[in-house]
């Protein structure tokens, strides 16, 4: 049995040999290059200028074509007191997921997964009046889950990823 595997590794490692002097990397190239035209992971703040790196979570991140929006909750930009009721969170957040979108360089109708956690289920119907508002033409593949909480007492928290539509 160890023979067989010793010569196992023998022939993989041969082949490998062989394989790269044979000349495979014309072949491999195109997805070589592909890869460094996504260019380099940009993390940004809510103003869409690069962060200093000390910030625990990063609101915007721009790799290649696409934009990666952190968990937004009602508190995330907004400090203080307002309604505690569905349609007030669901708006605030929205508007923070459509700033951070816009700011990366897509649009609403270029969010491509989108990720909702709410506090409630019962507050879905609710949710959900007001994200059709910001998606008049149909809305990205989406997830809705219920958890115990959120920080900041939210009552609805969203992430997503959007495509780059314009830089």
């Amino acid at each position: 049995m160890n023979t067989e595997f010793v010569s196992r590794r023998s022939f993989a490692s041969r082949f490998a040999a062989l394989v790269s002097g044979v000349g495979i990397a014309p072949i491999l190239g195109p997805a070589r290059a592909n890869a460094q035209k996504s260019g380099p992971v940009r993390k940004l703040d809510y103003d869409a200028k690069p962060t200093d790196g000390t910030q625990m979570i990063t609101p915007l991140i721009l790799h290649g074509n696409l934009i990666y929006i952190a968990g937004q909750g009602a508190h995330s930009r907004e400090k203080g007191d307002f309604p505690m009721d569905i349609e007030t969170h669901t708006t605030k957040v929205m508007d923070s997921v459509k700033k951070l979108v816009e700011a990366g360089g897509g649009t609403m109708d270029s969010i491509l997964q989108l990720t909702v956690f709410l506090t409630n289920i019962d507050n879905y119907d609710g949710m959900n009046k007001v994200f059709k508002t910001y998606f008049p033409r149909g809305g990205p593949a989406r997830t809705c889950v219920a958890v115990a909480a959120l920080p900041g007492q939210s009552l609805v928290e969203v992430n997503c990823i959007a495509a780059v539509t314009h830089k």
